[in-house]
């Protein structure tokens, strides 16, 4: 049995079960994403790249660069605006 407060366990305990509850496919996402939907959140917010390291437990603050994802949204991309 697993004990304490783990990545999967949240997952597996809380997200798979009111995803189900609700019905929502989270099929192709998982606990990685859902750090990285917070981190990006976070930055979104205005919260200080350095505090985010911290919260994510990264040692270096190119790693939790990787984690910003508020530039590679489609609806960002020039190419998104492009009419045809």
């Amino acid at each position: 049995m697993e004990t304490g407060l783990t990545s999967s366990s949240v997952y597996r305990n809380v997200v798979m079960k009111y995803a189900k509850e609700v019905g929502i496919s989270v099929e192709g996402f998982g606990p990685h994403a859902l750090r990285k939907t917070a981190a990006t959140n976070a930055l979104e917010h205005n919260a200080d790249i350095a505090k985010v390291q911290e919260w994510l437990g990264h040692a270096n603050i190119s790693t939790t660069r990787l984690y910003d994802a508020r530039l590679s949204r489609p609806e960002d991309s020039p190419t998104f605006k492009v009419e045809y």
